[in-house]
């Protein structure tokens, strides 16, 4: 049975013809399918599009000057930097990256946390006298990150403030963009950018090129980070940074700050605007991450939790120790889960995915209900009947022409769970909290759809999540990423909002499956599921995606040829369908960045002759 979003081979050199893509991305392409894991971060890659896209020329920056007399607000950005023993070479690139900016009208706020270092006093002083717009204060008693940047705040009398690393550069036109998006939303409380890193050489790598807020994903991992710009009214509500969090003070600072508005006020500049230099040592956080800082980071979440009513659980991710999972708790009666599975004529298969179900699953309180779509195989028949008369499994039979959207919508009318698990027949239970963690996040009063980590059989990744977009309409994040990695930045092993999941093992509330009127019966194959929770994102839902759920998906088992004319003509059909109902929705996902690819959702860089890579450099 041909279920959820899996391309064909013949339908997907239709859909890369149908974009224009080049013959290069489609080698690309067909060579994550084929199991060889994404690099997104290739050195010489980044390399060749930071000399085309983001080497801002002479003529860029006097354009840039000019057109900051077209800005109806011109916001002073206090920046705070907490400065001890620092090369002197590399402080003075760091406080020149400011003074060099397009944008002039910035604060400097450097504390000095009692260095001994010979020197560094001195020049800081000198930088001072230069430029009044460096504000600079001596500490005499060594306080660590925390006490010393709240000293430097002290000093912020900027409308918007802004941390800055004594090792860090920022790129000349930063505050430019910043202030730019704060024209063009007024109503803007935290702003964040896109970073990267510095060698020792001052060359740039690893660029973390992030989505738009995601509450989830913050709770894993500081994806605020730098830049993080915050008005200047919420930085003293907040109180300033905790010393108790030193190691993981600014992920505490975000999440505080966070809960003092809404997520419409959080907005995101998909540009790199902040470069993190290499500790001495030659790593980087990302690389070398401290294990106290770790645990400082999960100590401010579980604050966090408590403080927002949440009484969850949070503890080091399995695959990725540096960021964090969370247990959410179930109430003390756990809802009752409809699993639903739609089959025809695949005994061997439905026998794997009902006993593996029976016989792995933890969570008590569960019906499946199997629609059989006009079965003709004997066993098959002679399968379902054994397991009709199990207990807490409904079988029931509908012979009318295929169609995915129709007979889940009849499934889950005859289903009784205030739950419903849509689920393929080729799915296979590896994790036995499989279903806690999906109900965890599905009871949730605002989670529409949550989707599970799904495996091929050779332990290839077939399902990160949804990427909007991606191929034309959509497509799957970190294809065929192996088994133990952890993906861009983590993300293959992190609980986050995402987009849209696959219909191949999807949780939802059974009141909000009515409200959005179920799968669109106008999609019989394809897409039905993106569809489904694009509805679910425009009814105001939010759809999550858990590495915690764990199932091998035998996609290629049953999901048929693509082929023929008349699967071909449908497969176009519903592309068009989409487009048509979506349009703009479909240029791009905020989950992921426009400055990567979306011929593919393994998260390289996007195309340098691209549209996309073109839109990125505007």
């Amino acid at each position: 049975m041909k279920i959820g979003t899996r391309l064909g081979n013949a339908a997907g050199r239709i859909l890369f013809a149908d974009i224009g893509v080049s013959a290069y991305l489609v080698r690309r392409t067909l060579r994550r399918w084929r199991g060889r894991p994404a690099r997104p971060d290739f050195p010489h890659q980044y390399r060749h599009w930071v000399h085309l896209f983001d080497t801002p020329s002479r003529r860029r920056m006097a354009e840039l000057r000019t057109s900051l007399r077209t800005f109806r607000q011109r916001p002073r950005i206090s920046l705070v930097m907490p400065v001890r023993n620092t090369p002197h070479e590399i402080l003075d690139a760091a406080i020149e990256s400011v003074r060099g900016q397009v944008y002039p009208d910035w604060q400097l706020c450097i504390a000095d946390d009692a260095s001994s270092t010979p020197g560094v006093r001195d020049l800081l002083e000198r930088h001072a006298a230069a430029d009044r717009r460096i504000a600079l204060r001596l500490r005499t008693e060594f306080g660590n990150i925390s006490a010393a940047t709240n000293t430097a705040l002290e000093m912020a009398d900027g409308d918007f403030v802004a941390c800055f690393g004594q090792h860090d550069l920022l790129p000349v036109d930063a505050l430019y963009w910043v202030a730019d998006a704060i024209n063009r939303r007024p109503d803007a409380a935290i702003l964040y950018t896109d970073d990267d890193r510095l060698d020792q050489a001052g060359r740039r790598y690893e660029p973390y090129f992030k989505g738009d807020f995601n509450p989830e994903l913050l709770l894993s991992q500081n994806m605020i980070s730098h830049l993080g710009v915050y008005r200047r009214d919420i930085v003293a509500a907040i109180g300033g940074f905790r010393p108790e969090f030193d190691g993981a003070q600014d992920h505490d600072f975000a999440l505080r700050a966070t809960e003092l508005v809404h997520r419409d006020q959080i907005l995101h500049i998909p540009r790199i605007l902040y470069h993190r230099r290499a500790n001495p040592a030659g790593s980087v956080a990302s690389e070398d991450p401290k294990p106290e800082a770790a645990a400082a980071g999960r100590r401010a979440v579980t604050d966090h939790l408590r403080r927002i009513g949440s009484r969850a659980t949070v503890e080091a991710a399995p695959e990725s120790p540096a960021h964090h999972r969370i247990r959410h708790t179930l109430p003390a009666t756990i809802p009752l889960v409809s699993i639903v599975i739609c089959t025809r004529d695949h005994e061997s298969l439905l026998r794997t995915a009902i006993g593996s179900i029976r016989s792995r699953t933890s969570y008590g309180n569960y019906e499946i209900v199997v629609c059989d779509n006009g079965s003709v195989d004997d066993g098959t028949k002679a399968y379902l009947a054994e397991i009709a008369a199990l207990p807490g499994v409904t079988v029931f039979r509908d012979d009318s022409p295929f169609n995915f959207s129709r007979l889940n919508n009849a499934a889950v009318a005859r289903s009784r769970g205030e739950l419903v698990c849509l689920l393929n027949d080729d799915i296979e239970v590896l994790a036995p909290e499989w279903l806690e963690e999906l109900v965890s996040f599905a009871i949730q009063p605002d989670v529409g759809a949550v989707g599970a980590r799904l495996w091929y059989p050779d332990g290839t990744l077939q399902h990160g999540g949804v990427i909007i977009g991606v191929g034309g309409v959509a497509g799957h994040a970190h294809p065929r990423l192996p088994r133990g990695h952890a993906g861009y930045f983590g993300r293959a092993a992190l609980q986050q909002e995402i987009s849209a999941v696959t219909g191949a093992c999807l949780m939802v509330r059974r009141k909000v499956f009515d409200e959005v009127g179920g799968l669109d019966e106008q999609i019989a194959v394809a897409f039905n599921d993106i569809d489904f929770c694009l509805r679910l994102r425009a009814a105001g839902y939010r759809n999550i995606w858990t590495p915690f759920a764990e199932l091998i998906h035998h996609e290629s088992a049953s999901r048929g040829s693509e082929d023929n004319p008349e699967k071909l003509a449908r497969f176009r059909r519903e592309i068009r369908f989409m487009k048509d109902r979506w349009g703009a929705t479909l240029d791009g996902d905020p989950h992921y960045n426009v400055n990567l690819a979306m011929q593919t959702g393994d998260f390289s860089l996007a195309d340098p002759s691209s549209r996309i890579g073109k839109q990125a450099a505007a």
